[in-house]
């Protein structure tokens, strides 16, 4: 893991087309924004766990394993 301290307003920017900027340091809770191409997903790592446990569940149902006898 890469850590980076960055100030307000700073940002660093992913592969050429993402930037992630500090917008406000409040206690122990920081605000940032994403500026990345609408075909880039971006979740929260909370939302995108249940995503992933949903599509598995959805994998592992019984719908699609009689699917996979055709």
């Amino acid at each position: 893991m890469l850590a980076l301290s960055r100030k307000k307003d700073e940002s660093i920017i992913i592969d050429n087309n993402i930037e992630i900027t500090v917008i406000e340091v409040k206690g122990d809770q920081v605000k940032i924004g994403i500026s990345a191409p609408k075909s880039v997903p971006v979740y929260r790592k909370e939302v995108y766990e249940q995503i992933q446990e949903s599509n598995k569940e959805a994998a592992n149902s019984a719908g699609f394993e009689a699917l996979k006898g055709l």
